[in-house]
């Protein structure tokens, strides 16, 4: 067994050796909006085949101090996708066939508590998942389009998030004068419509810190790949329990997130910058396939 599972690691170094050869490269990938990188003099628009399917939309690779970063919109460029309806396995397949080993991951969520108030960025270290029907794993035994098939694996997952990612994604914030949550619980729902105001409350009473709806299955994913994920949420809005009135709103969301856009497009470009590259990684995420059999060779 043992030599099975060091051939294991060698063919997934080969396969790195051979895909770093050939194409477009990147080594950190942020998954988010268009916003992130519309402003950059050069980017490179490609497309990416998985055994999985189409990701969202194309990627967006260009340079961010002297870092090569892949863009990924993750409910596509015309934000044609809701949360349940994203393919999150093709996004970070393709993200890892690029050369990609760190993700970041903004997004906008609720806050289940009235001092994370809209405008408020959270940097969480724990997840808890209330979705309902997405693939939440590469390791299922059902054959790929190669004719491999993974074999069931079951991962570490207590600590979700790369403390690294963590650790840089605080201090470039910091850097920036805005003093970020650092930890809380990142809730993620089904959606795509906003909870309930029992269900609100119900989260807040469990002590969780924000809401939303496509930080799962995006880290977990992520780690079965042995890819860093670090997660970044921008608060847009008090949740529907928190507050009072009519409840969130869809344009609410828009509009605050519209409104931070600019403030939080330094804060990634400096978490990029702050990331180690990618051959000094020494994280739990860069081990987590250490000594497993997964079945399939990895981009």
């Amino acid at each position: 067994m043992a030599e099975i599972l060091d051939e294991r690691e060698h063919e997934h170094e080969r396969a790195d050796e051979h895909v770093r050869g050939t194409g477009p490269r990147a080594e950190i990938g942020v998954i988010g909006g268009s916003g992130f990188y519309s402003f950059l003099d050069d980017v490179t628009e490609i497309t990416v085949d998985t055994p999985y399917g189409e990701p969202s939309d194309s990627l967006f690779l260009g340079e961010i101090a002297g870092r090569s970063v892949a863009f990924l919109p993750r409910h596509g460029r015309k934000h044609h996708l809701p949360p349940h309806r994203i393919n999150y396995r093709a996004n970070l397949w393709a993200l890892r066939s690029l050369g990609v080993r760190q993700v970041l991951g903004p997004c906008a969520v609720g806050g289940l508590r009235e001092e994370y108030g809209p405008g408020t960025l959270l940097v969480p270290d724990q997840l808890v998942d209330r979705t309902k029907a997405r693939a939440q794993t590469f390791y299922d035994g059902e054959a790929l389009p190669d004719g491999s098939v993974p074999n069931v694996v079951h991962l570490t997952f207590a600590d979700p998030y790369c403390p690294v990612g963590r650790k840089a994604a605080v201090a470039a914030a910091r850097g920036r004068d805005w003093e970020p949550v650092d930890g809380g619980t990142l809730v993620v729902i089904e959606g795509p419509r906003f909870s309930t105001r029992a269900e609100s409350r119900w989260h807040a009473g469990q002590g969780w810190s924000v809401v939303g709806m496509t930080g799962h299955p995006e880290a977990v994913l992520a780690r079965e790949l042995g890819l860093c994920y670090t997660s970044m949420t921008l608060v847009t809005d008090l949740d529907a329990g928190a507050e009072t009135g009519e409840g969130v709103s869809h344009e609410e969301v828009l509009r605050v997130f519209a409104a931070n856009i600019g403030r939080l497009r330094p804060v990634l470009f400096d978490a990029v910058a702050g990331l180690p590259e990618t051959g000094a990684r020494n994280c739990l995420c860069s081990t987590a396939l250490n000594g497993l059999d997964t079945g399939i060779t990895l981009p």
